[in-house]
């Protein structure tokens, strides 16, 4: 029986373990979002969080963007999909997370969810508190890889998708983050979040290293009649932050439910995509 052949990795390769082949393959600006599913038992955490995002989305990100034995940062970690994903994929992480709640929740996702075995082989960091505080307990350049999802405004307080609000509230499940008056996504005014989020973001890069890759899993939204770009505001401002726009990608969330809005009177789609934006500070 013969061994397995591991692909060889070009030593030239100073980003991540990826073989050619791989990397062609995450190249494509196009990606299928590949969650557990609301059934699966370990799903069961993640949808705690009135905003969760998927481990295994994240993954790829931290195999794109880092190496094995290097550290990955999430400033608004919530129930640790961030920190999961770095376990499996060889990574440290430390996640920020301002509610002690989803802490708890997060630490506990690890136990459950990472074989001890491996949970042991890393080293995963829950620091709760002020996301803009913890970023000066950092060691400037510390840091590999910055990727998060954070707060979408105050989106989930003005229940504009009121159609995801009853179907969580029927499950009795969260339907915002909290009412901390440090929460981001507590921010009234949207052009005030924009340069609050910016600045915290900014704070936390100090740590990521010279050249480093700063990620964003965010989605556009609509309020009220307007259509929000949060993709394109967020990269705009941490430009001026000391980063470079490097790409775009898509993530298809294609087992979303379809409701008719604005049928028959306007157009309103459904947005069924995030953006995945993607920065290298400078």
């Amino acid at each position: 029986m013969f061994d397995e052949v591991k692909p060889e990795i070009d030593p030239r390769n100073s980003l991540n373990a990826l073989s050619s082949k791989e990397w062609l393959s995450e190249s494509v600006s196009v990606w299928n979002q590949r969650g557990l599913g609301a059934g699966h038992a370990e799903a069961a955490i993640e949808k705690l969080h009135p905003a969760p995002y998927s481990y295994t989305d994240v993954a790829r990100v931290v195999r794109m963007f880092s190496k094995p034995g290097q550290t990955v940062l999430d400033p608004f970690v919530g129930v640790g999909s961030t920190l999961k994903a770095a376990a499996l994929e060889g990574r440290n992480g430390i996640g920020f997370e301002l509610y002690p709640d989803f802490a708890k929740l997060a630490k506990l996702r690890l136990k459950q969810e990472v074989p001890a075995d491996v949970l042991e082989a890393s080293t995963q960091q829950v620091m709760q508190g002020d996301s803009r505080k913890l970023a000066k307990k950092l060691e400037k350049d510390s840091v590999d890889l910055i990727v998060t999802s954070p707060p979408y405004w105050s989106i989930l307080n003005k229940k504009s998708d009121h159609k995801q609000k009853q179907t969580r509230e029927a499950h009795g499940l969260v339907t915002n983050y909290g009412d901390d008056d440090r929460d981001l996504g507590n921010i009234e005014d949207y052009e005030e979040f924009i340069e609050v989020l910016g600045k915290t973001l900014a704070d936390a890069s100090v740590a990521l290293k010279h050249k480093g890759y700063m990620v964003l899993i965010v989605g556009d939204f609509r309020h009220k009649s307007r259509y929000y770009m949060f993709h394109a505001d967020i990269a705009r401002a941490m430009e001026g932050h000391g980063f470079t726009l490097q790409a775009m990608n898509v993530l298809y969330q294609r087992h979303k439910r379809v409701f008719p809005y604005g049928y028959p009177y306007a157009y309103v789609p459904n947005v069924h995509h995030q953006n995945i934006v993607i920065m290298r500070k400078l």
